[in-house]
Parts: structure tokens; C-alpha cells; sequence
């Protein structure tokens, strides 16, 4: 009996097995045509962390930054030497017009004058640098007068030199063959005889240029050893030695000393306060010598 009730067991379990088999593989009903429904998608909740922007700190108050903490305190001193920048000032006149700006300029200063140098012959020492030259070439204030300004003549021998020398060039329109270092009383009193002398004595003859033969030496008077210091030395005298015409020729005291030559001698006296020529004391036999020496009992003429 108990063989049959084993054999009923396995033979239900065997029947319920393939049922549940039968109903795994069992086909499922296809949708109706027409009636599909659009199902949709299910959103599946994912956990995201929300996203934070990343900001700097507000610093508390009072903090001090920490290359500034570590630095040691400053003594005034260096905190006071330390440059602030500060903004540049507008510069005057900004805005004005460039004439109004050129005028309101301030004068260029006047540049001292250097004295300096020394340079001569035995006697002298004299600084030669030129004073800047009048834009028309003229000197002494005088129009025509041309030549240029000369820094003070100083020497060592006492009672030579020139405070305020002159270059002199061309009197009156005539031209010096060397340029001659006087004074400017000098100067215009060559002027004064090259205007009333030297012209009216050689009348239909121009002379166009005067040989200068000597203006600024110290020297003794006459070269004499011993004597007194010449005119010359003192920038108040004048050698001239030859007339150029203006068609060329030229004439020499010492060879040609004609009648217009002692014409012109004889007028000198009076607008010099010396004048020297041949026959007056052996030493001027060649040349004319003028200077504006004062002498006590008027001018002296030979």
C-alpha cells in the first residue's frame, strides 16, 4: 500500500511540473491593433548631490595678510622717505594759443663771461675767447663799425690790457688788411678820420682798404727797453702803413709818402690825441701812428 501512495506522490509532482512549465512557455496575447497605448518612460529618482559654487570666504575683520604680518614695523623715518605718486601739474598755458605760450617765455639768461686763457708774446697775457657777435656783424653801437666783441684783455705787466677790446674789420665801408684789437674810442675815432681826413685828402682816389701794420701789443713805447707802456698796450692805438686803391694799386708810407698821405697825417691831428708819421722822431718813418691818449696841453702831432 505504501508503494502506491509513493507512486501517487510522484506522479502528481510530475503532472504540477510540467504545468508550470507549460505556463512558462505559453504564449501571451497580442495587442489589439489600433488600441496600443504609448506608455510613458518612468523616471527612476537618482540621489545627486546639489552643486555648490565655489566662493572665497569674506575675511574676518582686522585680519592682516600674512607676507604684510610677517614684515617687522617700520621706523617713521623710512616710511617718510618712501615716494607717494601723485599726479603731475597741468602745465601753464595749456589750452592757450602758441604765440600766446612763446610770449608769456621766459628771456633766455645771459651766459657769464669766461675768462680764461692764457696766451701772448713776452709782455702779455690776454684771453682770446669771442664774445657772441651782434647778428649784423656791427660793434661799439655803431653801424659801421664791423667786427666782433672780445673778452677783457688782462696781462701781467702792469698797465697793459683792455677791458672791454673789440675786433674791428671794416670802418665806414674801407676793410682792415688785419683785423685790429682796439677799444671802441679807438674805433670811433677811425671812424671820425676815414670820414673827414683820410677821404677828403685823397679826393677822386678811393681807397678801399688801410694797411694795418700793429693795434693791441704790450710793449714799451718805440720797443725801448725800460720805457713806457705804449698806447698799444692799452688797446688805444692804431698803425696804418699802406693805402689800397680801388683800382689795385697800393700805396706804402715808407715808399709813396705823397702829398695826399701827409694830407690825411695833418687831418688826424686833433681826432686822435697823438699822431706820429716820417720826420717826427726816427721811429714812425714807415707807418702811421694814431692813439686816442689824452695829453695835458692838447693834441700832440709830428
Amino acid at each position: 500500500m505504501r508503494g502506491a501512495v509513493v507512486l501517487a506522490l510522484l506522479a502528481g509532482l510530475m503532472a504540477g511540473s510540467a504545468v508550470a512549465q507549460e505556463m512558462a512557455t505559453s504564449p501571451r496575447p497580442l495587442p489589439r491593433p489600433g488600441s496600443a497605448v504609448a506608455v510613458a518612460p518612468v523616471a527612476v529618482p537618482v540621489d545627486v548631490a546639489p552643486v555648490s559654487l565655489l566662493r572665497p570666504r569674506p575675511r574676518p575683520w582686522g585680519a592682516v595678510p600674512a607676507m604684510t604680518a610677517a614684515l617687522p614695523p617700520q621706523p617713521v623715518e623710512v616710511m617718510a622717505a618712501v615716494p607717494v605718486l601723485r599726479p603731475l601739474r597741468r602745465p601753464e598755458g595749456l589750452g592757450r594759443g602758441v604765440q600766446e605760450v612763446a610770449a608769456a617765455a621766459p628771456a633766455p639768461e645771459a651766459r657769464p663771461e669766461r675768462r680764461g686763457g692764457l696766451f701772448g708774446g713776452l709782455f702779455q697775457r690776454r684771453e682770446r675767447e669771442a664774445k657772441p657777435a651782434p647778428a649784423d656783424g656791427f660793434v661799439c653801437g655803431d653801424r659801421d663799425i664791423r667786427g666782433e666783441e672780445l673778452a677783457r684783455i688782462s696781462s701781467k705787466v702792469q698797465g697793459c690790457g683792455v677791458e672791454e677790446p673789440v675786433r674791428v674789420t671794416m670802418v665806414d665801408g674801407v676793410r682792415l688788411t688785419t683785423p685790429a684789437t682796439i677799444d671802441c674810442a679807438t674805433a670811433a675815432a677811425l671812424k671820425t678820420w676815414v670820414q673827414e681826413g683820410m677821404r677828403p685828402a685823397f679826393g677822386r682816389q678811393e681807397v678801399v682798404e688801410l694797411r694795418v701794420a700793429a693795434s693791441y701789443i704790450c710793449r714799451p713805447r718805440n720797443n725801448v727797453r725800460g720805457a713806457k707802456i705804449s698806447e698799444h698796450g692799452r688797446g688805444k692805438a692804431i698803425d696804418i702803413s699802406g693805402f689800397i686803391l680801388s683800382d689795385g694799386r697800393e700805396l706804402s708810407v715808407q715808399g709813396d709818402y705823397n702829398r695826399q698821405m701827409r694830407r690825411a697825417h695833418r687831418a688826424a691831428c686833433g681826432i686822435f690825441g697823438t699822431t706820429l708819421g716820417p720826420g717826427s722822431d726816427g721811429y714812425h718813418e714807415d707807418h702811421l701812428h694814431f692813439d686816442t691818449a689824452a695829453q695835458r696841453n692838447g693834441p700832440y702831432c709830428r
